[in-house]
């Protein structure tokens, strides 16, 4: 065993887990992909005899069953050879699962979790390729399809090398190094902006205030609200008559709420309030038209 673990120092470990049963914590499969400094990912994987039942759904998603694993290291005898290498790495998982799982099986068989390091590729994937979110989204799957991966689906080893492949794909479209893709991003907060509006304009008398990502920035979208007679507010009160938002932002999406100014927009419409809630594609439209009107 101690001669088929990587050895030397890599850039990161990608890791990934197959399991079992429902049980988070009987992993019958550890997959590794560790990266080079060069970018080579050497690819390794072994069975674990996890010493509980198989669930027919688990067997059929990834073809392992009790036969397969019966001479297999238990997972608490694999975890003292893996330590030393995994200890000394930043791992990467895509999605939250496979550290639930090490976590469950090292707490199945009376061990403290180890405090490894780790990132996520689907967060990486999420700052690189926002336009997936409502286009099939950022599982391995529809990653494979976007940045014409090669890999078994459902094998830990492939599919932790996927998951490291995600990230080296993410540093190159980026520009940015696996140490600042890790980082957490930085939530621009743009500055208020107020405008009066044109007293002449044909939606004189109106308030608006914008939330949310804009295509447009916060200035031109002022500006344009301004010149057709739209007072610029930067907080929703009483006096507010259009909230316009970002369109990705108009629903909840997956890892985003809506902002306090929307709440507190939809807190007022419950109330009675007059507050029209808008996307930035329905305010383009409103503005154009008052424009010519």
């Amino acid at each position: 065993m101690r001669t088929m673990i990587p050895e030397g120092d890599f850039r990161f470990i990608a890791l990934d887990v197959e399991t079992a049963c429902s049980d988070a914590g009987s992993i019958c499969q550890i997959g590794l992909a560790c990266v080079f400094p060069d970018n080579r990912i050497h690819t390794f994987s072994t069975l674990v005899n996890p010493g509980t039942r198989f669930d027919p759904f688990n067997v059929r998603l990834h073809g392992i069953g009790p036969d397969h694993v019966s001479g297999a290291l238990r997972f608490d005898e694999l975890l003292d050879h893996l330590f030393p290498l995994l200890s000394r790495h930043h791992l990467v998982q895509h999605s939250n699962f496979d550290k639930q799982a090490l976590n469950a099986a090292c707490r199945s068989c009376g061990r403290e979790p180890p405090d490894f390091r780790w990132a996520d590729s689907v967060t990486i994937a999420r700052r690189a390729w926002p336009e997936l979110l409502r286009n099939g989204g950022h599982g391995l799957g529809n990653l494979k399809r976007v940045l014409g991966l090669d890999f078994n689906h459902h094998d830990a080893g492939e599919d932790a090398r996927a998951a490291a492949l995600v990230v080296l794909h993410a540093e190159t479209h980026l520009n940015l190094t696996f140490e600042e893709l890790i980082k957490p991003a930085r939530k621009n907060h743009p500055a208020a902006i107020t405008r009066e509006g044109d007293p002449t304009g044909a939606l004189s008398g109106s308030v608006v205030v914008f939330t949310g990502a804009l295509s447009m920035s916060r200035e031109e979208a002022a500006a344009a609200a301004a010149r057709v007679g739209m007072d610029v507010k930067s907080s929703v009160t009483n006096k507010t008559t259009y909230l316009v938002v970002g369109d990705q932002d108009l629903n909840v999406l997956a890892g985003h709420t809506k902002s306090s100014k929307h709440r507190r927009a939809e807190e007022m419409q419950s109330a009675g309030h007059p507050i029209q809630i808008v996307g930035e594609t329905e305010f383009r439209t409103l503005v154009t038209n008052a424009a010519v009107s």
